[in-house]
């Protein structure tokens, strides 16, 4: 049990420095294509060369995750991501840099992450066993939440001062960093090993995400969150100044508005072990469903900023609640052979789909203003906890006995 807990907290720390460095980056990124470019349409492409590599290469990393040491892989990304993250402030300062090559970085670096997050799915169940996921994972969720709120208030002033570039290689410290940690786990992350069989794994873990009721009905739920936080994000800062007066230069108000949301993951992340432990997690997930239904349908009303406030801390409570209960109570489920490659598959529906999709859909609904943007994101949601209710599949968990709510429902 010490050494369980002793390479938990080496795999905690690892995440949480993965983290810093990674949203130093996520700042000081965008900033430097302008700065290289003037232009909002490369800058706009940063995001883009790091949205596509889940997209594109998602489904053959988690079937790469399940049959490779994990541990040895992990090491080995986080190195070539440090690799090509010194690039940039190495070409910054023989004066090579161009735009291309900061792109060429992103999408690089957003790809090892692909294969990195694909191994991590499995890594952390085998590491810590399913019986204290539940735990584990939201400790590492609240952990890395903090560090959201924290980091990139703090990169942003450094930026205002220092040139970017040279930041860029905080990242590939970390990464390095990250990797020594990673090494230093003694416990393994790997069932076993074997020869990856990419379109035979990839159709074996479809096939299950398809026929298992529990991880289909959660992935649905983790899709219409994740469009609903896309569209959350989109209007963010138009609906701040356009319905809460609250103006985006120099007011604060503005500044606890964007850590309301994660002032509430934070919360959530202390609260879901106590819940899932008390309630099971079907249980769980239908009282948090409505429940963050409710608060974002209190966002969307919101015409007071101190409501608002009030609202979005709420909402962000109640949706991590629904996405940490979905991830673990899906790791529980899924065979440890199928970790990486079902967990990918879910992520690359929630976040590389879901996320931009109800971005998209705000923007299009942003016509008739930002609250209706808003709204737009809470209806997809409605949608998915409707249709979570009304399938038999969770309500006939909850009424199992305890011992049996983690079997495999076919």
């Amino acid at each position: 049990m010490t050494g369980t807990m002793g390479d938990f907290r080496r795999y905690l720390a690892a995440r949480v420095l993965s983290v810093a460095g990674s949203l130093v980056s996520v700042v000081a990124l965008p900033v430097l294509v302008y700065q290289l470019t003037g232009s909002a349409s490369w800058t706009s492409a940063v995001a883009a060369a790091e949205a596509v590599p889940y997209l594109v290469f998602g489904l053959v990393a988690g079937a790469v995750a399940d049959r490779v040491d994990r541990r040895a892989l992990m090491v080995r990304l986080d190195l070539v991501a440090a690799l090509l993250l010194v690039s940039v402030p190495v070409a910054w300062a023989v004066e090579a840099l161009s735009a291309t090559h900061v792109l060429l970085v992103g999408f690089g670096v957003q790809t090892v992450f692909v294969f990195f997050d694909a191994a991590n799915f499995g890594a952390l169940p085998t590491l810590v066993g399913k019986e204290r996921l539940t735990t584990a994972y939201s400790t590492l969720y609240g952990s890395t939440t903090v560090t959201e709120l924290v980091v990139p208030p703090l990169v942003g002033l450094v930026v205002a001062v220092v040139a970017p570039a040279p930041l860029i290689a905080l990242n590939a410290l970390t990464a390095v960093g990250s990797a020594l940690l990673i090494r230093a786990i003694t416990r393994p992350l790997s069932i076993g090993h074997g020869t990856p069989q990419v379109r035979r794994d990839i159709r074996s873990g479809l096939d299950f995400l398809w026929r298992n009721r529990i991880v289909r009905v959660l992935t649905l739920v983790g899709t219409t969150h994740s469009a609903a936080s896309g569209a959350w994000v989109a209007m963010l800062v138009p609906w701040a100044d356009q319905t809460l007066g609250i103006r985006t230069s120099g007011d604060a108000r503005l500044a606890v508005l964007f850590g309301c949301w994660g002032a509430g993951g934070v919360a959530a992340a202390k609260l879901v072990p106590r819940l899932s432990e008390r309630l099971g997690a079907a249980r769980l997930a239908l009282a948090a469903l409505p429940t963050s239904l409710l608060c974002g349908c209190l966002v969307a009303l919101s015409t007071h900023w101190m409501l608002a406030l009030f609202s979005a801390a709420a909402w962000g409570a109640a949706h991590s609640t629904v996405v940490l209960n979905a991830i673990t109570y899906r790791q529980q489920v899924i065979p440890d052979e199928l970790q990486s490659r079902v967990n990918t598959t879910c992520r690359m529906l929630a976040w590389g789909l879901g996320q931009p999709l109800g971005a998209a859909l705000a923007g299009a609904m942003s016509a008739f203003g930002p609250r209706a943007g808003l709204a737009a994101g809470v209806g997809v949601l409605a949608s998915g906890v409707l249709a979570a209710w009304i399938t038999p599949t969770l309500r006939a968990e909850a009424t199992r006995p305890s011992r049996t709510r983690t079997a495999v429902a076919r």
